[in-house]
């Protein structure tokens, strides 16, 4: 993978953990979710990234007693050496338990444009 891409990819993640935490302090459930859900977009290549962006949504899911989330994130920790050791990860999958696990999605607009290969070239 182009080392451009992945510094991108790693900067991204740090932003949507921020906007986790400011969702987080705000009492904005929706808005932390969608950033831990774009937070795990970007780390699925990631083994350790990916691996703590599901430990971030269980933790949460622990706060806000959502016992459903909370047993799917036990489950995709479980998952997450699996899918990295096969090369199996559905790419643009949320991550969350109201979806399946292999479920592959589209990539959101904006982090698939970041993500491009010639972005990453205009950016040198």
């Amino acid at each position: 993978m182009d080392s451009r891409i992945r510094e991108t990819a790693l900067a991204l993640i740090r932003d949507e953990m921020q906007r986790y935490r400011a969702g987080r302090r705000a009492s904005d459930q929706v808005a932390a979710w969608h950033a831990l859900e774009r937070a795990h977009i970007l780390a699925q290549p990631y083994f350790v990234a990916h691996l703590a962006s599901h430990w971030h949504m269980l933790g949460f899911a622990l706060t806000l007693k959502d016992w459903r989330e909370a047993a799917g994130q036990i489950f995709r920790l479980a998952l997450v050496p699996l899918g990295s050791l096969t090369g199996r990860l559905p790419t643009g999958n949320i991550g969350r338990a109201r979806v399946s696990a292999f479920q592959p999605m589209p990539l959101p607009a904006d982090l698939a444009e970041r993500l491009s290969p010639r972005d990453s070239a205009a950016r040198r």
